[in-house]
């Protein structure tokens, strides 16, 4: 008799078009992750709230997400593909585990002290965003959820607010996940030479073409040394953009033109350029004709959000029973 599979676990917030960093730190392996279990992937837009306050520019950042893993190789047939938004359980459970976690461990979320360092509002939903994130993660029983390094504390707080709740109510409700802690590549750099990111406008979006394209990766920092003259690949934020997309024998190719003298940053500029197209290309046809049919796209989500429904419903009768949600009036008799 064969093992049940394992669930996975993750999601990604729709904040705005994604680009190379997000898809080296987490999108390719989400993609490898479906074939690999039970996988549920979830559009985070219950969490942008935290920082997003509009309407409109949150129903097209996560139609662009739907559009961007679909068109990238995500398959609603071998996972489970929906909007967080679409499982009100989820928030059902966050107010329960809510009750139980203490304010002191709120306090000491290192990821909290960084979003309000980088500008963002001490608002009450970005303080108590684990509880939420622990609530996506046991409201499925994952027993995987594959983050990377930075996201190790709050995955320990779900686990710690699953033991708790267990042990409170005396059963085994809720599934202890397990991290699994993403081996990411060195740090994607955007155009600047930081860390790619849209808070700080240097990204390159995986789906950016034509001028739009060239024009950013022409724009990428380097140093002034003349092009006859030998470079060093490693303190060239080209060359690390082209690692990610070159196996080895063309990487060793190109670190010897570097090393060798008369290879120009313009060279190491085009050879990127082309990497890039040819890396997504089949995925920037796909996604446009998705594009032409949104609503399809829409009913995947809706779809993959009925079948989240049905798996978080069955977590949360035991939840509510045990609980006190679900009410069963005994009428004493009178002697």
């Amino acid at each position: 008799m064969s093992k049940p599979q394992k669930t996975i676990l993750s999601g990604i917030q729709p904040s705005g078009r994604l680009h190379l960093g997000n898809y080296f730190g987490a999108i390719r392996q989400h993609l490898d992750f479906q074939h690999k279990g039970n996988a549920f992937y979830f559009i985070a837009n219950y969490h942008s709230l935290t920082s997003l306050q509009n309407g409109k520019q949150l129903r097209e950042y996560t139609l662009d997400v739907a559009l961007d893993y679909l068109a990238l190789g995500m398959d609603p047939d071998k996972c489970t593909f929906f909007a967080q938004s679409d499982v009100p359980q989820v928030l059902e459970l966050t107010w329960i585990l809510g009750t139980l976690t203490p304010v002191s461990l709120m306090e000491k979320g290192v990821s909290y002290k960084d979003k309000v360092a980088q500008g963002l509002s001490p608002n009450i939903g970005l303080f108590t965003y684990p509880v939420l994130q622990a609530a996506d993660i046991l409201i499925y029983h994952s027993d995987i959820v594959p983050v990377g390094a930075d996201q190790k504390q709050n995955i320990e707080i779900s686990r710690d607010l699953a033991a708790r709740f267990n042990r409170i109510y005396d059963g085994e409700y809720l599934t202890i996940p397990e991290p699994f802690i993403v081996e990411s590549v060195a740090t994607v750099p955007g155009i600047d030479g930081r860390k790619m990111s849209k808070s700080y406008d240097n990204t390159i979006q995986i789906f950016e073409t034509g001028k739009t394209l060239k024009k950013k990766v022409m724009a990428i920092q380097t140093d002034s040394t003349p092009l006859e003259e030998p470079k060093n690949p490693d303190q060239c934020n080209v060359f690390a953009l082209i690692r990610l997309f070159s196996d080895e024998k063309k990487q060793q190719e190109i670190r010897s033109m570097y090393t060798s003298g008369g290879y120009g940053y313009g060279h190491a500029k085009k050879e990127l350029l082309e990497q890039i197209k040819e890396y997504f290309g089949e995925a920037v046809e796909r996604r446009a004709e998705l594009s032409k049919n949104p609503d399809t796209v829409i009913d995947m989500l809706k779809e993959g959000g009925r079948k989240a429904r049905e798996r978080a419903e069955a977590v949360m009768e035991p939840i509510r029973e045990v609980t006190g949600m679900v009410h069963h009036y005994t009428i004493q008799e009178t002697p």
